[in-house]
């Protein structure tokens, strides 16, 4: 059973301060944001993200929320895997929206939201806050830029490997099937669909998988996290 709940409690109080947006806010300023936030229990395999959702930031207190997104044939695409203290939906709150965005929950999971009427409110009623996070926004998005250069540069191989164990994460299972064509998987890593056919010969000669077309075992778990998250 979902239930909402108004926040009360300290330890509530702390999702919000996870959200880079509000990390520079003062402990009253913080309090403010905390008066409209709810806080929501799903069970296993709830909906909590959805074009047909209003518009939001959840962010997440306990368990683990799956984003993902639709191929226009309908398949689910997995785009990441949310755990205790990560968050989605930081743009629903200027009105930037997805509507091939979709979160669900992989067990039970207790969810923190801010619903973009509640925040503009919050903004109309303290101005002083809007100011704030302005310039956090505006600090955020250089900082942004920049590590954008580094993702150029980091390395397609770990990338791959991460991905394959946010897969695990999801089916719980060492063996897993990739939810997308190969040139699908190569925009969303940001290379080459060659290059992801030699990276995943790398990583089955290093010992780390075994693939059979879009079918990847991983033989050792550990030691891909060791050498690669």
């Amino acid at each position: 059973m979902s239930k909402y709940k108004h926040h009360s409690s300290h330890h509530e109080h702390h999702c919000v301060q996870l959200v880079p947006l509000f990390a520079l806010l003062s402990e009253s300023e913080l309090a403010q944001v905390e008066q409209v936030v709810h806080h929501k229990t799903f069970e296993k395999g709830e909906a909590v993200i959805s074009p047909f959702t209003v518009p939001q930031l959840a962010i997440v207190a306990h368990g683990t929320l799956k984003i993902y997104q639709l191929s226009s044939a309908g398949k689910e695409q997995l785009l990441r895997v949310i755990e205790p203290g990560g968050y989605a939906g930081e743009d629903a709150l200027f009105g930037v929206m997805n509507d091939n965005l979709y979160g669900e929950t992989l067990e039970e999971t207790q969810i923190c939201f801010l619903r973009q009427q509640d925040f503009k409110n919050l903004l109309l009623k303290y101005p002083e806050l809007s100011l704030k996070l302005l310039e956090t926004t505006v600090r955020r998005a250089a900082e942004m830029q920049y590590q954008a250069q580094f993702l150029m540069m980091e390395d397609v191989e770990s990338r791959i490997a991460n991905y394959l164990l946010q897969l695990v994460k999801v089916v719980d299972s060492n063996s897993v099937m990739i939810p997308m064509k190969m040139k699908d998987l190569a925009t969303f890593i940001g290379t080459t669909p060659e290059t992801i056919s030699r990276k995943f010969k790398t990583l089955e000669e290093k010992g780390f998988i075994e693939r059979r077309g879009k079918i990847i075992k991983i033989l050792d778990i550990d030691s891909l996290e060791d050498d690669y998250a």
